[in-house]
Parts: C-alpha cells; sequence; structure tokens
C-alpha cells in the first residue's frame, strides 16, 4: 500500500488507514454517536464542531475516489468542494433520545449497513441489502412494543390519573425540542387511529363502520407518501443551492440570510420525508400492541383506551 500523506481523517475515525469500508462506517457511526451534542450537554457547541469534523472525515473516507485523493494529496484536495451536508444538521437538530423511545432511529438518518460497499453496483447488492434492512425494522419494532406496553401499564392497571399526568408531562417535555410539536401531532395521530380501530372493531365508531375508518387511513397513508416524494424533489434543489451559497467566498450578511432560509426550507422538506417512515412504524408498533395475542381482551381493550387517552393529551400540545 502506497504511502498516506495525511492520517488525520483516519484518526479522527479511530481507524487504520488501511481500514475496510465496513470499518469506515461502524467507526463512523460509533463516533458520531459518542460526539453528538445531544449526549453532550456541558460543551453542545464543541460537540456540534466535533460531530461535523466526524461528518467531514466520512465523507472523504467513505467514497473510494475522494479517499484515494486524500490519501495522496491531503484533505484540501480531498474535500476543496465539500460543505456540510443540510441533512447533518438536521440530524443534530433531531437525531437525540427524546423521541427514541416513541419510533427508534429514523431510517433516512441511519448509517448505511457496514455491509454495504459503494464499490459494487447497488442494483447487485439490494437483495442483501433489503434483507438487513427488514432485521433492522424488525428489531426496532421489536423494542418500541415493549416500551408502548410499559407505557400504557398504569392505564390498564386502573391508575388513570396517574397516568395522564405522565402523558401531560411526557407532552410538555418533548414539545421543547425541535420539531417536537410536529413530532407529537404525527404520534397523536396514529395513536388515534389505531386506538379507534381496536375500540370499534365489530361495531360503529363515531357512526362510521370501521371499513370506512381504513379506507381513511389508506388515504391519508397515500398523501404522506405523495407528500414525501415531492419533498425529496424539494431537497435535490435546497441541496445544490445550499452547496453554492455556502460556496460564496465573500459572506455578507444578506449571503447569511439566504443561507438560513434555505436551510430552514431544506429541514421542513426532510422532515416530511421521515414522515412516511414514522408513520408506518408507529402503526405497526400500535398494531402488535393491540393485537398481543398473549393477553387478554380486556386488557387489549384496556390499551386501546389508554392509547386513545394519550394520543388526545399529544394532539392538545400547543406550538412553542
Amino acid at each position: 500500500m502506497a504511502a498516506v500523506v495525511d492520517k488525520e481523517y483516519y484518526e479522527i475515525l479511530g481507524v487504520e488507514v488501511d481500514a475496510s469500508h465496513a470499518e469506515i462506517n461502524k467507526a463512523y457511526h460509533r463516533k458520531a454517536i459518542e460526539v453528538h451534542p445531544d449526549k453532550n450537554h456541558g460543551d453542545p457547541d464543541s460537540a456540534a464542531q466535533d460531530f461535523c469534523l466526524i461528518g467531514e472525515a466520512y465523507h472523504a473516507l467513505s467514497d473510494p475516489e475522494k479517499r484515494e485523493t486524500y490519501d495522496k494529496y491531503g484533505k484540501e484536495e480531498a474535500t476543496k468542494d465539500y460543505v456540510v451536508d443540510p441533512r447533518v444538521l438536521f440530524g443534530m437538530m433531531f437525531e437525540n433520545e427524546t423521541f427514541d423511545s416513541y419510533v427508534g432511529q429514523l431510517s433516512l438518518l441511519s448509517s448505511p449497513p457496514s455491509e454495504f460497499d459503494p464499490s459494487i453496483p447497488p442494483e447487485v447488492q439490494k437483495p442483501k441489502l433489503e434483507k438487513i434492512l427488514k432485521e433492522l425494522q424488525h428489531k426496532r419494532e421489536e423494542k418500541l412494543v415493549k416500551i408502548l406496553k410499559n407505557r400504557l401499564e398504569l392505564y390498564v392497571k386502573g391508575q388513570k390519573d396517574d397516568f395522564v399526568d405522565m402523558a401531560k408531562s411526557e407532552s410538555h417535555r418533548l414539545s421543547q425540542v425541535a420539531f417536537g410539536n410536529g413530532m407529537l401531532h404525527t404520534i397523536g395521530y396514529i395513536y388515534s387511529r389505531q386506538a379507534s380501530r381496536e375500540i370499534g372493531r365489530g361495531k360503529l365508531y363515531m357512526k362510521i363502520p370501521v371499513l370506512a375508518e381504513r379506507v381513511r387511513d389508506k388515504k391519508h397513508s397515500r398523501r404522506t407518501q405523495a407528500r414525501a416524494a415531492k419533498a425529496a424533489i424539494d431537497c435535490i434543489q435546497l441541496r445544490e443551492e445550499w452547496k453554492s451559497c455556502n460556496g460564496e467566498k465573500t459572506k455578507d450578511e444578506n449571503t447569511m440570510k439566504v443561507a438560513q432560509q434555505i436551510k430552514d426550507r431544506f429541514f421542513y422538506s426532510f422532515w416530511k420525508m421521515n414522515l412516511p417512515d414514522i408513520e408506518m412504524t408507529l402503526s405497526h408498533v400500535c398494531q402488535a400492541v393491540l393485537n398481543d395475542p398473549s393477553v387478554s381482551e380486556d386488557i387489549l381493550h384496556l390499551r386501546a383506551r389508554g392509547l386513545k387517552k394519550l394520543s388526545t393529551i399529544f394532539l392538545g400540545a400547543k406550538e412553542r
């Protein structure tokens, strides 16, 4: 192997210069978790800088061509066209532990599986990667099912006042973070729909047949998918605008203002892109909790009632 002129990025990720792509992937994911601003309340500004630096190192080493350039000429050549990806900034704002017990790790913010190799055509790897991603999603939902069962236990045991107090406290806590109210309303909506379906099974609910409820859910899902698709297109355009704006040599007040506007629009669009994943995961988790064969119908009914109450409190969260 030829000599590497600059080892800084390898040292930042904590890997050897001959590390495989899989090792670089794992190291990036581990380091990103360690220095994430949300986990470093003592010095969040320093953590944010470290987080961006790790992203810069991963940007150079995860791409075979950029890595070769970095090894030969150093980071100035490898990152001369690099600007912080707005997805990284979104992740710094959103990827925290606040909503982890409700929705888990969002798919679009997850690192590529260590088995992914950018030098191999995606279509060749697709079957293997789909299987891996399916297993990861199953583990994600399995964990969330246990958490939701525990969260509803107070209501199931008849401690309804304590349950309401817990739910209100959670609603207030969750509303304080970035995209908190949007997430609360999304969770509340899915909880409400799934609870209503269980409560209304075999009868009319709000004078609407259960079949009509399912049709309504499908229409909502299609709308969410359509909005996510449009948001994905918007994100592509906004990323280019972001690169162009951040590439300006002279950053006056107007340029900075435009960059902030682009970032805000990107965040909103990227949030929309995540909604299908969030809603699908929440729906699967609710269905598993409300169709649990290990408990009686009475307990399932109480879970549904508790979920409905939780949804009402979450949907009532006020904008900050």
